[in-house]
């Protein structure tokens, strides 16, 4: 008798939801409207918002347009973290997903569905990590 490994049909599609958040963090800093409607906020750290002569826009739009994953800063493939160089600053950014209706305290039980998902993009410097 051989067992078949069967594949996880309820297990959310890593495709999908990093297609999602590439559309909201491009969205979120560049202004890019997505195809489909996609929930979500941004916030930016207060040593992002103080670092003063235009960091903040260089890290939001550097973020936007970030495209290096690989899966040692990707290991679930769901383009979901990412850091950037600014002016020698090291700057992290995190994408986490929510239940739409929990009020931020619940992680999302179908994280590839947007209409029941909440996406919360934090731009950081890596040293506030």
């Amino acid at each position: 008798m051989t067992n078949a490994a069967q594949p996880l049909t309820d297990r959310p599609d890593p495709a999908v939801i990093a297609a999602q958040n590439d559309a909201f963090r491009k969205l979120a800093c560049l202004g890019v409207p997505p195809e489909q409607p996609i929930q979500g906020r941004m916030h930016v750290t207060r040593s992002i918002m103080e670092a003063g002569d235009g960091f903040m826009a260089e890290a939001v739009k550097a973020t936007g347009m970030f495209e290096t994953f690989e899966p040692e800063n990707d290991p679930e493939g769901w383009h979901d973290f990412g850091a950037v160089e600014i002016r020698g600053e090291t700057v992290f950014w995190k994408i986490d997903l929510y239940e739409a209706d929990s009020d931020f305290r619940f992680g999302a039980e179908t994280p590839d569905n947007p209409a029941t998902t909440m996406r919360v993009l934090t731009i950081m410097l890596a040293r506030d990590w």
